[in-house]
């Protein structure tokens, strides 16, 4: 992670008006390659999707040409069959139906997935080449019809099933109505080993994630010791705040979320007490479907690039952004990928901050030390062994003063860098990544990098506010 040695501005502070002119701040960044703070692994970004967007006929499919292209681009391609990650799940999963033969719908709270769907869904994943994890329902306790479901799913998709999850959510169990009052970790944990083994019974091999959990963290370091020797994954959901709550603004999104550091340090600490990795596989701004004039712009896709970062600095192995149709059967302010449930699909401006995290190497992270001098600033640097290169995300959370640059690295002597704009941070048109957006058709073609001048030890990077600039030194 970043340390800084001076306080950050809050971002919560009073804004310039239009047109005001920006002071220029000089910050420093110090990176030490000797000293790691994280991985970014071939397969880290991911995309998450309820249920209920298998059973759209054409949605997931290698045959939808601009969709795939738009999730083609957050690939990344040092490892042919690791190249992304994809959850099914979400709400909607805990009142789905699985009947191979029968007409799918998609429905809040009745999404019926057939067999079509999951050979559908297998065309869009071997083109990708991304892997999937899969939720089986627990919430209506039919569990006759959850084996039939993973028995398909392991048969049409197996080679790219990473591990079932049962249950969404299930802290929220007795909240949700799925349980009674006084359902808690115990009485999931039965619940769980119970799908457990009459799934292995007729799939032995079968791999499995949990707990899949909301809010609790207590049920990952329990889970990590009651299942660790029996998982492929260690699984968890976050969302910054709720869409109808005072804190849904975008001062949040630009401050950095220190009360949810005890979580994420809870959740590495039980990744490596049974050694094995966890992953964020639904997350996003604000639950309830993001909150209409700050989750659908500018703000958001810097918020979205930092926040990759943060989590893989508590050890997190991958992000699955919640993606299109949401539980409430909407499209969510916050998808990456807009839909007017016509066939016309863009990039959000959220789209643009995994699209820029996607130009970043897979590979160690280096710590590096900020001297913001107030500057909401923050920077992530990863260490590129393929191309003996290091790769530095500098974003600039301000949005009212600039940044003069110095990136001190060390015996690097060439530079290029690559920026991520908008109009404002209010903006939900006009993103762009190295100058260029996104084509109607899903391609990103044409972005310019710029020099970037070394001299010494450090390079000099001028760094606007309300902007990234992704930087490399080799």
């Amino acid at each position: 992670m970043f340390f800084s040695r001076r306080k950050l501005l809050s971002a919560g502070a009073a804004l310039p008006f239009a047109g005001a002119a920006r002071a220029a701040t000089p910050v420093t960044i110090r990176v030490d390659s000797s000293r790691y703070s994280g991985v970014i692994l071939p397969d880290y970004t991911g995309l998450g999707y309820e249920i209920s967007s298998v059973a759209v006929p054409g949605l997931l499919s290698a045959r939808n040409k601009p969709y795939f292209q738009l999730v083609d681009n957050l690939s990344r391609h040092e490892v042919a069959d690791k190249r992304g990650v994809i959850r099914i799940g979400g709400n909607t999963s805990d009142f789905s139906t699985y009947a191979p033969n029968g007409t799918p719908v998609s429905a809040p709270k009745g999404t019926v997935v057939t067999e079509a769907n999951l050979v559908e869904l297998g065309t869009f994943l071997d083109a990708l080449h991304w892997t999937l994890i899969w939720g089986l329902n627990l919430g209506a306790d039919q569990l006759d019809n959850a084996v039939e479901e993973a028995r398909a799913v392991d048969r049409i998709l197996g080679q790219r099933l990473i591990a079932f999850q049962i249950g969404n959510e299930p802290d929220l169990f007795r909240q949700n109505g799925h349980r009674p009052a006084d359902y808690d970790y115990d009485a999931w944990l039965k619940d769980y080993r119970r799908y457990k083994t009459a799934i292995r019974a007729v799939l032995p091999h079968a791999r499995f994630a949990g707990p899949d959990l909301a809010a609790n963290p207590d049920w990952m370091t329990r889970f990590a010791r009651d299942e660790g020797h029996d998982i492929a994954l260690l699984t968890a959901h976050h969302y910054v705040a709720g869409q109808a709550t005072p804190t849904a603004t975008e001062a949040t999104l630009l401050t950095q979320d220190a009360k949810y550091q005890n979580a994420l340090a809870s959740y590495r600490q039980a990744s490596l007490s049974v050694g094995k990795a966890w992953r964020m596989c639904e997350t996003n701004s604000f639950h309830g479907g993001g909150k209409e004039g700050v989750s659908d712009t500018f703000t958001a896709a810097l918020w979205t690039l930092d926040y990759l970062f943060v989590l893989a600095s508590y050890g997190c192995a991958g992000v699955n952004m919640e993606t299109g149709v949401n539980h409430l059967g909407r499209i969510s302010y916050y998808t990456p990928i807009g839909d007017d449930l016509r066939g016309r699909y863009t990039a959000t401006p959220e789209y643009y901050g995994l699209l820029a995290f996607a130009q970043m190497p897979s590979g160690n992270m280096a710590r590096v030390i900020i001297e913001a001098e107030g500057v909401n600033l923050t920077a992530w640097a990863v260490t590129d062994m393929r191309r003996n290169e290091l790769a530095i995300a500098i974003i600039n959370k301000d949005a009212g003063q600039d940044a003069e640059v110095s990136v001190q690295a060390g015996g690097r002597s060439r530079g290029r860098t690559l920026r991520l704009t908008g109009p404002s941070l209010a903006a939900k048109d006009g993103v762009m990544l190295g100058g260029v957006e996104v084509a109607a058709d899903g391609t990103w073609t044409g972005a310019k990098y710029e020099p970037v001048r070394v001299a010494g030890d450090g390079a000099a990077v001028h760094v606007p506010a309300a902007s990234a600039a992704l930087v490399w030194l080799s």
